[in-house]
């Protein structure tokens, strides 16, 4: 990466980001509108880059209805250090695309239909074009990557590319394994989540001649932030509601995949629950949900969960007190009180939700 690697640390202090907690959307990205409009349009350009018989494909994924979290920190982020450029915009379609194409890969592992309110490329398309099309994605992008003058945009990507992927791995790897840790959790986390997130704070600061330390502070700001995110989803596929998130919900439990709050049951439950919870994740039908929720439900798993996602969002805000106040920094506290804000609302996620 541009910067040394940094760890993010278990446990931190809360504080108050702003006077008036931001709860919604439109209010942080208004200053970067116009920013994000332009990544938009890049990204609609980039569907004739592809062979024409791959175009449909190409059009259809390019062309979702995301709310390009990560395309907001590039923006956030320069605008805290200056002023958002060309190679800004550049960097967050690449960083989107990686996005795009992880997501692809996603769906496929997690059989899901739903992406965004529509079907995914998967289930519009068969599973063997999908993994394709999200390895063509892959590719596109770093093809942008290297036309950068210096070789270290590119290396990062490639770099974070490779982190994200080894840890989808490792998920994979611990799939109904009850031995898989907290730990080991949050490692997950950080690698196949927060790794983009903090490339796109880490490149932005780079793209705009930001100081070592900037640099690092951004990357640690890009982590907790994408921790914190990733646990927030996490609960949204076990409490959310499929209608208001837009996907598929309860993929996780049904592919064997141990998220926080299916981690603080089995440490909380007694034996008989514990087996329960066993025979859900082993023998998963769609019957099992109900009983899934009362387990969920008895060990009061979701204050918890958000307890640690709390925790991240406090880290966030720590790493960047340092910077002078601006609508970048603004904007950027912003993101956590609207995480943090959306997680009261689990149970009944708002439609303009991350």
């Amino acid at each position: 990466m541009l910067a040394a690697d940094s760890k993010v640390v278990s446990s931190a202090i809360e504080e108050t980001s702003c006077a008036q907690p931001v709860q919604s959307w439109k209010e942080i990205i208004d200053p970067v509108e116009p920013f994000l409009e332009a990544v938009s349009h890049r990204l609609v350009q980039q569907v004739k880059t592809f062979d024409p018989d791959i175009v449909p494909y190409a059009d259809y994924a390019l062309n979702g209805q995301g709310k390009h979290l990560r395309s907001a920190l590039v923006a956030l982020t320069a605008q805290a250090l200056g002023r958002p450029n060309e190679a800004h915009v550049t960097a967050a379609l690449i960083i989107e695309m990686v996005h795009l194409a992880t997501l692809v890969h996603d769906d496929i592992m997690d059989e899901a239909e739903i992406r965004r309110g529509r079907l995914t490329l998967a289930a519009n398309w068969g599973k063997d074009l999908a993994v394709l099309f999200g390895d063509c994605l892959f590719a596109r992008a770093l093809t942008l990557a290297a036309s950068f003058p210096t070789p270290d945009v590119c290396r990062a990507v490639a770099m974070a590319t490779n982190t994200v992927c080894s840890g989808e791995i490792l998920q994979t790897q611990h799939k109904g394994d009850f031995s898989f840790t907290r730990e080991q959790y949050f490692k997950v986390l950080e690698m196949k989540t927060a790794e983009l997130f903090a490339l796109s704070c880490e490149l932005a600061a780079f793209l705009s001649g930001a100081t070592p330390d900037q640099r690092v502070a951004l990357r640690k700001f890009g982590l907790a932030f994408g921790t914190a995110y990733q646990v927030f989803d996490d609960c949204v596929d076990l409490f959310g509601s499929e209608a208001a998130a837009g996907k598929s919900l309860g993929t996780d439990l049904a592919k064997g995949k141990l998220t926080l709050p299916v981690l603080l049951v089995w440490e909380r439950a007694e034996l008989a629950d514990r087996e329960r919870l066993e025979a859900i994740v082993q023998s998963w039908k769609p019957s099992c949900m109900a009983t899934a929720a009362e387990l969920l439900a008895k060990y009061d798993v979701l204050s918890a969960s958000l307890e640690s996602m709390h925790q991240y969002l406090g880290l966030a805000r720590q790493a960047i007190q340092f910077l002078p106040h601006s609508a970048g920094r603004s904007g950027l506290f912003g993101l956590t009180d609207y995480l943090a804000w959306q997680s009261a609302k689990l149970g009944a996620v708002p439609e303009d939700g991350l």
